[in-house]
């Protein structure tokens, strides 16, 4: 999902590649229900409404937030041809509310539309971009589950989306520093051609804008809000394991609008992401069974759903640049590493509630230096050049220094409002506490 710069605003557009796109907004945003049932399902019968309230929550106020100034933020420059700010961010007053991408005269299929030569009009983008920023936050929720005030937690989706989320974007998929534009840092490195840096960094779908970006977020509240009451002491089952499975599904459903949407087009290469999205999946699973097999003798249901997420994140970033092959080496090492990193959290006190860094942070991590390593033709195994790979190392190392920083400092400017419920009312079920309703009458 690489944008250039700048185009004209006016062109025409693909009726097909239109409708998939489309559709692929549709399914990107059933994502997030489909997270809430699979973080509902993980959490206490006590909490589950709130938890999955976290996620609606995120539907609701960074929708909002996106289409005022977030579109404009991340992607603004490719349409009017305005400067960004140092490579950093777009102008979010350039298509403030986005009414321009909608007050135009259509002419046949002549219309305002993305820049690089897509065919796809641009508020269709906007839209399908708008999915990704809501569920990019909605992943965070899982590291904090059953503590966390409801109202801070949706101060906080409107700030971090706006200092974090918009800018990383850019700066990745809007033609900014991070990106292979001839101002980005990997021209810096290793020179430029037609244009563009001769070694541009992978990240098809959001391997650092999404997972990454929410998994470190995800591990800088944790530690900063703090453990839930009775952590370490207290057994945290997850009360409806179908919830999970059923979560985990939609998740994978949804997904192929997440990364073969990502093409912006009806064509071949979605073909190609459809079946790496598929392999890398199925592999991370067995990978993540495996794991349990040996360790504990058993093979379980949210051992298979936890392995079907690691394994999309994983794929993310890669499903473009790899063969099924690579697909499924890749899923299946994500598996593993994610089954591993989930323990994490108890050797080190840090309370990630759902495992948000073991899977998103830990699996995107791999997913997105993998890529340098796995790609055809560019990777360190695949075609023996380590350039791509510094690359890739340098966009994830990046993603991460930049997203603590920003959210540990998002964070404690939030402090004064409060972000943790009293302690009786955690004991009693934040549910009663922050909604005056129950999911169960037994709970």
């Amino acid at each position: 999902m690489v944008l250039a710069l700048p185009t004209e605003s006016f062109g025409t557009f693909d009726t097909g590649d239109t409708a998939w796109i489309l559709t692929s907004a549709a399914l990107v945003l059933l994502m997030t229900p489909g997270l809430a049932f699979f973080y509902g399902g993980l959490s206490r019968g006590k909490s589950v409404l709130n938890m999955m309230m976290m996620s609606f929550g995120s539907l609701a106020t960074v929708s909002v937030v996106y289409v005022l100034w977030g579109f404009s933020m991340s992607f603004s420059n490719g349409i009017t041809g305005d400067d960004d700010i140092l490579g950093i961010f777009a102008n979010p007053f350039s298509l403030f509310g986005s009414d321009q991408l909608t007050n135009t005269i259509e002419k046949g299929n002549e219309t305002l539309v993305v820049t690089g030569g897509l065919s796809i009009p641009s508020i269709v983008f906007l839209g399908f971009q708008l999915t990704f920023a809501v569920i990019t936050v909605a992943l965070i929720s899982g590291s904090l589950a059953e503590r966390v005030k409801f109202s801070t937690w949706l101060v906080f989706t409107v700030v971090w989306t706006t200092i974090v989320y918009f800018p990383l974007a850019h700066m990745v998929w809007g033609g900014g520093i991070m990106s292979g534009a001839e101002t980005g840092f990997a021209s810096w490195l290793f020179g430029t051609e037609d244009g563009a840096a001769k070694v541009a960094p992978v990240d098809f779908a959001g391997g650092t804008v999404v997972h990454i970006n929410a998994g470190m977020a995800g591990l800088v509240l944790a530690i900063i809000v703090g453990k839930r009451v009775g952590f370490g002491r207290t057994a945290y089952r997850p009360h409806n394991i179908p919830f999970v499975m059923l979560g985990a599904a939609l998740l994978w459903f949804g997904w192929f609008g997440f990364n073969v949407g990502s093409e912006l087009a009806a064509d071949a290469t979605a073909g190609k992401v459809w079946v790496n999205t598929t392999a890398a999946t199925a592999a991370a699973i067995l990978g993540w069974l495996a794991v349990e097999i040996i360790r504990d003798k058993h093979a379980t249901s949210v051992g298979a759903a936890s392995g079907i997420v690691a394994g999309l994140v994983a794929i993310t970033p890669a499903c473009n640049a790899l063969t099924p092959v690579g697909s499924l080496i890749l899923g299946a090492v994500a598996g593993v590493l994610a089954a591993l990193a989930i323990g994490l959290k108890n050797k080190y006190g840090y309370d990630d509630s759902l495992d948000v860094v073991g899977v998103h942070l830990v699996a995107g991590l791999w997913g997105t230096i993998g890529i340098g390593l796995l790609a055809k033709g560019d990777g360190l195994f695949w075609g023996g050049d380590a350039k791509l790979l510094v690359v890739q190392f340098v966009i994830a190392l990046f993603a991460l220094v930049f997203t603590g920083v920003l959210t540990a400092a998002i964070a404690f400017a939030l402090k004064p409002l409060g972000w943790r419920v009293s302690d009786e009312d955690e004991k009693v079920g934040i549910d009663e506490a922050e909604h005056a309703e129950t999911a169960y009458e037994s709970a």
